[in-house]
């Protein structure tokens, strides 16, 4: 199941305090950026986020799972109506996120 626009809408609009989110559409699936590092996507509807340590010290019992079959298990964010939640999750987690890849 792809996820819908939608969703996508919703969410970015959550983390629309913080400068410089983005998204790209993959596969009928978003990944999200936050200053150009990824930091989690949206897949069948689910917000789910990179297990860096910042993510897991703020949802130490947050599910994890898998975006798609054969993906590393990501952190489930079951709480996306907080928007100051979001936002400071995603703040918190880009010093320990990897840099972004350069493109083609």
């Amino acid at each position: 199941m792809a996820s819908t626009k939608g969703y996508l809408d919703f969410v970015v609009e959550q983390l629309s305090e913080l400068d410089e989110i983005t998204f790209r559409a993959m596969m009928g699936e978003y990944i999200l950026y936050y200053r150009g590092k990824v930091f989690g996507g949206i897949y069948d509807d689910r917000l789910l986020v990179k297990p860096v340590p910042a993510a897991v010290r703020m949802m130490p019992d947050a599910p994890k799972e898998l975006p798609y079959e054969g993906a590393k298990e990501m952190l489930l964010v079951d709480d996306i109506d907080n928007r100051e939640f979001l936002c400071i999750l995603v703040e918190s987690m880009w010093a320990e996120l990897p840099e972004g890849k350069n493109e083609l």
